[in-house]
């Protein structure tokens, strides 16, 4: 049997909600379409941040109906695009690629931020931005079937692998995956690359933040290394597999009943959001 993997978000450890606040003029564009389903939590967890968004159909941008240059933060959300028929991300990053090309590079080339989440992470690698070396957009990397051959859908924790706009002022979170491809695979050189960018941005761990080493379930799909994520070699690019806009709350957290009682015997404040929150903030901030 395979050993609990307990806690995430200690009493030391977990944050207070930051005050309420206007949301800044930048607007995020949240892609919707058929088989995504996490359209709705990206949404929420952007404007809990402060950044307003609007959610848009693959169609009416692919119609003129939307213009991705009205944004400055696009969103490719999970879910399980087009049933993942023709492999997980790959029909959505077709469509994409066939329509949408040219005003995604000129997205791209602004200063502007792109995040790929779960299947949002499939379809980045499939258009090929991440990690998109020297502008160079190829499939450099590969989201592979689960090591288990089953979809794993739990808890787990993942700490940052370097600092960047993404992981600032983030120890350690805990957040579901929910995912039968997530199995980051690149070659030995493509590897070594990543690693001398510095673009790794997350890695799964235990709970004291040691290294997972492939050990199921603390990295619960075999990736090489225990990535998580990735970013493009410009940054401005995210692709992670972990869900953190689907554990926005204190309450969200799978243990969070016996974290409340450890908190109320020792005197801490009950917090309202998970660490997970983070992440957004730190978008937020970029453009603040």
């Amino acid at each position: 049997m395979a050993p609990v993997h307990r806690n995430v978000n200690r009493p030391a450890t977990v944050a207070k909600p930051a005050p309420a606040r206007e949301l800044i003029p930048e607007k995020a564009l949240v892609m919707s379409g058929f088989g995504i389903n996490s359209e709705m939590e990206t949404q929420v967890a952007l404007a809990r941040a402060g950044m307003g968004s609007d959610i848009v159909h693959i169609n009416d941008l692919i119609a003129g109906r939307t213009r991705l240059s009205a944004y400055r933060l696009l969103v490719f959300p999970g879910g399980f695009s087009y049933g993942d028929d023709t492999g997980a991300g790959n029909a959505y990053a077709n469509r994409i690629r066939n329509n949408l090309w040219d005003d995604l590079l000129e997205f791209i080339d602004g200063d502007n931020l792109v995040l790929g989440i779960c299947n949002g992470f499939q379809i980045l690698a499939n258009l090929g931005l991440v990690p998109a070396f020297d502008r160079t957009y190829a499939r450099d990397i590969a989201l592979m079937p689960n090591r288990t051959g089953r979809l794993e859908c739990r808890f787990i924790t993942i700490k940052p692998a370097n600092e960047n706009l993404w992981t600032k002022d983030i120890g350690r979170i805990c957040c579901p995956v929910s995912h039968g491809e997530g199995n980051f695979s690149c070659s030995p050189e493509t590897l070594k690359k990543i690693r001398q960018k510095k673009m790794v941005a997350f890695t799964y761990c235990r709970e004291d933040l040691s290294p997972a080493n492939g050990e199921y379930p603390f990295n619960p799909n075999g990736s090489v290394e225990d990535i998580a994520g990735i970013t493009s070699a410009s940054g401005r690019v995210l692709g992670i597999m972990p869900h953190p806009e689907r554990a926005m709350e204190f309450t969200n957290l799978y243990d969070w009943p016996l974290l409340k009682e450890q908190m109320t015997r020792s005197g801490t404040a009950l917090p309202v959001e998970s660490l997970n929150m983070q992440i957004f903030r730190n978008i937020v901030a970029y453009f603040d």
